[in-house]
This record gives C-alpha cells, sequence and structure tokens, in this order.
C-alpha cells in the first residue's frame, strides 16, 4: 500500500463545511475531480416518550428519566428523549395507542394493561403463581419469551423491551378481613391483568383505575381493596393511612415486569448504534429498577411493621388454593383464544416448569 504524504494530502485536498440542520454531509473537494473524501455528520434525533406513570414517579416514572438520560449520554447527544408522564401529552392509558401510531415514539408501562388489545399481553408482566422476577427475565432473554412477545406486538408495529421489574408483590390493602373464599363475594378491588379475572372468576369485582385515583376511591369506598406495588410505593402512596389490613403474598403478580415499547417503524429507521444503545439502556433499567425496589420494599415494609397502624395477614390457604385452581382455568381459557395466545402460554408453562427444578434444589 503505497505511503501517503500528509502535506500532499492537504495540499489536494480542502475541507468544505456545509452549515445546516444534523444530518448534513460534509464532503472535500479538491482540484483533481477524481480525488474527493467525505465525512459524515451524525444525524441527530428527538423523540418523546409517554408513560402510564405520574410525571416523574418514584422508580416507575424516575426509571424513565435515567433511561432517557442514559441513551443521550451512550449517544454522545445524538438522540435525546423527552419524557412525558401520563396525563401530560396524552392520558396515562393511551400510551400503547399512541405509540403505535407514531404519535410518540416510545412509551413505558405494563403490558396488562393492553388486554383490550389483545388478551396474550397479559402473560408478559407475570401471571398469577408464575415465574419470580429472576426467571421471568430468563424467559425473556434466553427462553424465546422476548421473541413471543415481538410477535404479538409486531401487528401493532410496535418492538417491546423489558424494562423495569417490581419484584415480587404484596396482596394488597382491604378494609374488610379475609377469613374465607366467600370473603371474595362482591369485594371491589383495583387489580389488573389476569389476577382481576381470577378475582372475578371468584365472585369479586375487578376494578382498573389510574394510579392517580386510587387512593381517593379506596378512602371514599369506591372500592373496598386494592393492590399497587410493594411496601415502599404502598407507604408513599398512603395506604396505611386508609385500609385496615395489608396482605400477602402478592399471588397475581410474583414479577411484575414493566415494557418499554418503541415505534417499529421509527425503530428500524434509526442507525444501528442507537438501536443497539435503547436495547443496552433498557436491559441496564430493568437490572437497575428491580434491585431498587428490593432495597427500598424491605425498608419500607419495616417501616409499616413499626408503626403498627395495619395489620399483616397472610391469605388464608382456602383463599389461595383456590386462587390457583382459578388461574389454572383461566390460563387454559385465554390460551384457547387464538394460536399465538397457545404458544405464548405453552412456552412460559413448559420454561416455568423447567425453572422450577432447578428452584427446588436451590432451596
Amino acid at each position: 500500500m503505497a505511503k501517503i504524504d500528509r502535506k500532499d494530502f492537504l495540499k489536494k485536498s480542502s475541507l468544505v463545511i456545509a452549515a445546516g440542520a444534523s444530518g448534513t454531509l460534509l464532503s472535500c473537494s479538491n482540484n483533481n475531480k477524481n480525488d474527493s473524501a467525505s465525512i459524515q455528520v451524525k444525524e441527530k434525533y428527538e423523540w418523546k416518550m409517554v408513560t402510564t406513570w405520574p410525571p416523574h414517579f418514584p422508580i416507575m416514572g424516575e426509571g424513565a428519566d435515567k433511561f432517557a438520560k442514559a441513551v443521550e449520554l451512550m449517544s454522545d447527544g445524538q438522540m435525546k428523549i423527552q419524557v412525558y408522564g401520563g396525563g401530560e401529552l396524552i392520558p396515562p392509558f393511551e400510551t400503547f395507542d399512541a405509540v403505535s401510531q407514531g404519535l410518540a415514539e416510545m412509551g413505558h408501562s405494563a403490558a396488562y394493561y393492553w388486554a383490550g388489545k389483545s388478551p396474550a399481553t397479559q402473560y408478559f408482566p407475570g401471571i398469577p403463581f408464575g415465574m419470580n422476577p429472576q426467571e421471568t427475565n430468563a424467559w425473556f432473554y434466553y427462553g424465546g419469551g422476548l421473541e413471543l412477545w415481538r410477535e404479538l406486538y409486531s401487528k401493532f408495529n410496535l418492538l417491546p423491551f423489558p424494562a423495569g421489574n417490581t419484584g415480587a408483590q404484596m396482596g394488597g390493602w382491604f378494609n374488610k378481613k379475609i377469613n374465607s373464599i366467600s370473603d371474595i363475594s362482591g369485594l371491589k378491588m383495583r387489580i389488573p391483568g389476569l389476577g382481576g379475572k381470577v378475582l372475578s372468576e371468584a365472585g369479586g369485582v375487578p376494578i382498573l383505575s389510574p394510579v392517580g385515583e386510587i387512593y381517593t376511591n379506596l378512602e371514599r369506598g369506591v372500592i373496598d381493596a386494592t393492590e399497587w406495588v410493594g411496601p415502599y410505593h404502598d407507604y408513599l402512596m398512603g395506604f396505611h393511612k386508609i385500609a385496615k389490613y395489608y396482605y400477602y403474598p402478592g399471588w397475581h403478580e410474583p414479577s411484575g415486569a414493566l415494557e418499554l415499547i418503541v415505534n417499529k417503524s421509527a425503530y428500524n429507521q434509526l442507525p444501528k448504534n442507537l438501536q443497539e444503545i435503547i436495547s443496552v439502556a433498557a436491559k441496564a433499567l430493568n437490572i437497575e429498577m428491580l434491585s431498587e425496589f428490593e432495597k427500598l420494599n424491605i425498608e419500607y415494609l419495616e417501616k409499616i411493621e413499626n408503626e403498627k397502624s395495619v395489620e399483616i395477614l397472610r391469605f388464608p390457604d382456602e383463599v389461595l388454593n383456590k386462587f390457583e385452581e382459578i388461574t389454572k382455568n383461566v390460563l387454559a381459557e385465554l390460551s384457547s383464544k387464538d394460536e399465538l395466545s397457545k404458544k405464548i402460554y405453552y412456552s412460559y408453562k413448559n420454561f416455568q416448569k423447567n425453572i422450577s427444578k432447578l428452584s427446588n434444589f436451590s432451596k
């Protein structure tokens, strides 16, 4: 390879800098038409993210903010994401449609909110009596779960990424003591997803409401009970001030996987480096959020115990056994809806069965 003389190169070529929008091609020209070079300025992207959480909501909303900052930093400013909490740009439960239609390029939420779009969305946050967060992540990343999730969302022009996890949740706050399965009859409870379906089959009345309405609804008796997340968030919400009983375990949501949804058309137009940055940042958020939840939930469970303002109780075995029995029927019915629902269900079920063998050896 011939050695290029630096002085000769500089003599023959000159940079012509074109001012203007990002993405402009800077061309190098010289007197010889056959000698040319070019420098590509990276195109910059300004995206919007909408969420189902109130603006800057602890951990979940803050996690969306952290994700946006991480993407901007890792891309050296090539991509900037403006985060909008629920209600700032669109109502919380319109996140799915907004991203699908391209009104916003990204969203942060939980997939069970979109059961009206497809019942199979409810498998991905976690199912009653299902896998824990560690097992769920294994299914996503190495058990085919994420591929199935993307297959389901593809028809909505969406690309999902696991992006946070609340960890195993508590069973909820009640103003009525649960002594037997008969106490579930007529119980009005804020509970989404498959847990709500199980409650309904047990005689209860599931109600879906945004986070901003839960406290008022419980205080005014619009609902008799609510699940939310875990001790940290529940304490911040003030449920211990208006409810008598705090039940466990969170049978309905042993894993609370959250999602980053990206408009697929917009994503496909990104350069490969930004696609990879989004993927890596989502994985980082997935790990960091779960770790933060675990730490704070421990602290605030102790705080609730020490304040002695509510009774912390375990659901009676009769209730848990009945919920588990109903869950099996609900999942079987859901899997019969269509072929993709069936495929997701059997993938989840088989992975849970196999990984439980390992879990039994570690106990």
